[in-house]
């Protein structure tokens, strides 16, 4: 949904743009063609930065940044920037680039080492959450992360092989988990479950959308729109009640309410999903959910909102 994403950042020239997750630049790409302003992307891959620098390369107005977007709020204060005016987008989960690169050891698909390193420069991978957790935060990142329905039965076999031999590589998991589980007709393989709720462990995903969304409040200006792409239930259930919360008038339910104004204003009641083309040229599309929001309080002397809470 990479138009639709970007369509609904409203770009106008002269405003601040962020893209969060650069992965392959094609959502920056779309922004930059839409903005003579400043366009901020954040990725921590230094594969995927190198191949959307090249891609990007022609762009003057764009300042790609090496670093986590939960840092957005000291690396934007750093380049200047005290309010991001036009809109920030979000494409959460690994990219396209990561998932089909055999030796980041993201796809169960492909032999290789277990890693799932957003960030290749961190000591932590997907190797010590296979080999080192117990079989108590096993069960629970599995069944959390992934909504695995066998995740006792795989945690119990994860903790009985390694005690054999370590599990080093992206088959031998997968070939596990196949074989500890009952043969069931699904168009999902067995191991998907387990690897993605491992990748969201590695990265630390769910928590980090959480935080960076409450400090992206801080920084919007009036006007500016959160533009955010989920592939996970979870991660969309955060997005969602954070939406919710913050575009609700009162929280208090007392008789006189002195909770503050919204700073949100929802701009689709559901999320927007993939078209059934888009599904049919890109499976994984299928799992996409794109919701915005618009922020609704600022400086600006014109806004509505605030002058009918005044009155």
């Amino acid at each position: 949904m990479k138009h639709e994403a970007v369509d609904a950042l409203e770009c106008k020239d002269n405003l601040v743009y962020v893209d969060c997750t650069l992965g392959g630049g094609g959502h920056t790409e779309l922004i930059l063609q839409r903005t003579n302003g400043p366009v901020i992307a954040f990725d921590v891959d230094e594969d995927a930065i190198k191949a959307a620098s090249e891609r990007l390369k022609d762009y003057k107005n764009l300042t790609i940044v090496k670093d986590s977007y939960t840092n957005i709020k000291k690396v934007l204060q750093n380049l200047g920037i005290e309010k991001i005016t036009g809109g920030v987008l979000f494409d959460l989960g690994a990219s396209y680039h990561q998932l089909t690169k055999a030796e980041r050891g993201f796809s169960f698909l492909k032999d290789a080492p277990l890693d799932m390193r957003f960030d290749q420069n961190s000591d932590f991978s997907a190797y010590n959450v296979v080999n080192e957790y117990s079989e108590h935060d096993l069960v629970r990142i599995f069944s959390e992360y992934g909504e695995e329905r066998f995740s006792k039965r795989i945690a119990r076999t994860i903790v009985e092989q390694r005690k054999i031999k370590k599990i080093k590589t992206t088959k031998e998991l997968s070939d596990l988990i196949i074989n500890c589980t009952p043969k069931i007709k699904s168009k999902i393989h067995p191991a998907t479950r387990v690897f993605q709720a491992i990748r969201i462990e590695v990265n630390g995903e769910l928590q980090n959308v959480k935080n960076t969304l409450n400090d992206v409040l801080d920084l919007l200006g009036f006007g500016a729109i959160i533009s955010v792409i989920s592939f996970h239930s979870l991660e969309d259930r955060v997005v969602k009640h954070l939406f919710k919360y913050h575009s609700t008038r009162c929280h208090c339910n007392e008789m006189i309410c002195k909770c503050p104004p919204p700073i949100l204003e929802i701009v689709n009641k559901k999320p927007i999903t993939a078209s059934d083309r888009e599904i049919s040229e890109n499976p994984p599309s299928r799992s996409a959910k794109l919701r915005i929001a618009r922020c609704v309080v600022g400086e600006d002397k014109n806004c509505l909102i605030r002058q009918n809470l005044k009155n």
